[in-house]
């Protein structure tokens, strides 16, 4: 369920867009954590809360499938909602084989990503 203790980790290779999801996501009342790369994100201390991660499918070095990949390895359970600029709608259906909760195209509206991650964070 979200609460003021859950946190939104959002990994995206875009400055400009890292920050206006920033805002919009701190808005709703949410702690939002942004990273520049998959990399980061890895070597980052995350905070024990319910929390979910918004990634982009495609960035440089680890893509967003390499990171989920890897944190199913690790076994670290967080909830995955994918972005992505791709307008291959055939990508939705195979992240979402692959376990994410949620799979949005971009340009998407504030109210789908917020339902997104409100979805995602009941499921932890």
């Amino acid at each position: 369920m979200a609460t003021a203790e859950s946190i939104v980790f959002v990994i995206d290779d875009d400055p400009s867009f890292r920050r206006s999801i920033e805002m919009l996501i701190e808005s709703s009342g949410l702690r939002v954590q942004t990273f520049s790369s998959a990399e980061e994100f890895l070597r980052s201390r995350r905070p024990d809360a319910p929390a979910c991660l918004l990634l982009d499918v495609r960035l440089p070095h680890l893509s967003g499938l390499d990171l989920q990949r890897e944190l199913t390895k690790a076994g670290v359970q967080i909830p995955i909602i994918f972005i992505t600029a791709s307008t291959d709608q055939g990508v939705r259906p195979r992240l979402l084989e692959l376990g994410a909760v949620e799979c949005l195209f971009k340009p998407f509206s504030d109210t789908a990503l917020l339902d997104a991650i409100n979805s995602a964070l009941r499921l932890k």
